[in-house]
């Protein structure tokens, strides 16, 4: 059995195809096919609150691709989400009919706090230290996501309007940045020991280009040291030097003063990365509505 994922972000679209796997009673999934497609519709929602016409016509050739794979790779069940750029762009609604009708795929836009159940549908927790306290932190193209975990139980979460893209295209508000500092004094200066849990692609990337070994969390010193070492490189050679992709190398320095300035402000030492993300949290919210068993 196969499930799939689609994911409209504001940097990148993604397709997740999972193979659906059960065991002595335990629902696990497998990765098939991730595909990511960097459309990058920020860039017109946060600055037009508009998506352009070749921006919605690539996004629905992109669905019809998608839907395409799904129907070869014989998915019996999908879900397609829209995040912050979607639910900013005021012409969101009409291209979701539109995707709709020529691509076949029924798209929902979801809200901030409905994006971060999702993400946290993953259940990555489970496979750290249950005992322990945790803060997610998820960075988009358009929006963060908080959460705060303790003993295995969300106590608070809240998305803010602050991400990538909105800070390369200077659309970032010093009201927002405030906000979100105000939300970890409050709920984190109940904990002596807090650890992070960060998901998205650029934290995935930056783990990687740390260097550490599988499971081990990233210090925030390491952290502090990467993004140095990027911002001393030209956008054009973090691309030809370093080999980052295009559609990474300008928005992995934004993603890494999101996270610093999170992570001093909650007093956090380290971060785990378990190189989950939004699709993974869909196949997981699928599989808690069809429990698989005879769908």
């Amino acid at each position: 059995m196969r499930y799939a994922a689609v994911d409209i972000g504001s940097n990148a679209v993604r397709l997740l195809i999972a193979d659906i796997n059960e065991s002595n009673g335990a629902i696990s999934f497998k990765k098939n096919t991730l595909i990511r497609v960097p459309l990058r519709l920020g860039d017109d929602a946060f600055l037009n609150q508009h998506i352009s016409d070749r921006k919605a016509a690539d996004l629905v050739k992109t669905m019809q691709a998608f839907k395409n794979l799904m129907d070869v790779y014989k998915v019996s069940h999908y879900r397609a989400c829209a995040t912050s750029a979607m639910r900013e762009a005021k012409n969101g609604a009409d291209i979701v009919e539109t995707i709709k009708n020529e691509a076949e795929i029924d798209l929902e836009i979801v809200r901030g706090d409905v994006e971060a159940n999702i993400i946290y549908s993953s259940h990555v927790e489970q496979n750290i230290d249950k005992s322990k306290n945790y803060l997610y932190i998820d960075v988009g193209g358009g929006s963060t996501e908080l959460s705060l975990f303790s003993e295995g139980e969300m106590i608070a979460s809240q998305s803010f309007n602050l991400g990538t893209i909105r800070i390369l295209d200077n659309q970032d508000k010093d009201e927002t940045w405030e906000e979100m500092k105000e939300f970890l004094r409050i709920h984190t200066r109940h904990f002596k020991s807090l650890s992070g849990i960060g998901t998205g692609g650029n934290i995935n990337k930056l783990y990687k280009l740390a260097e550490e070994k599988d499971g081990n969390p990233l210090s925030v010193t390491k952290l502090k040291s990467l993004y140095n070492y990027l911002n001393s490189f030209s956008l054009k050679d973090r691309i030809n030097v370093l080999g980052l992709n295009q559609d990474r190398a300008d928005v992995i320095i934004p993603a890494c003063e999101i996270y610093l300035s999170v992570l001093k402000w909650s007093g956090i030492k380290n971060i785990y990365v378990p190189s989950v993300g939004m699709v993974d949290g869909i196949i997981q919210t699928l599989i808690d509505e069809h429990h698989v068993k005879g769908v």
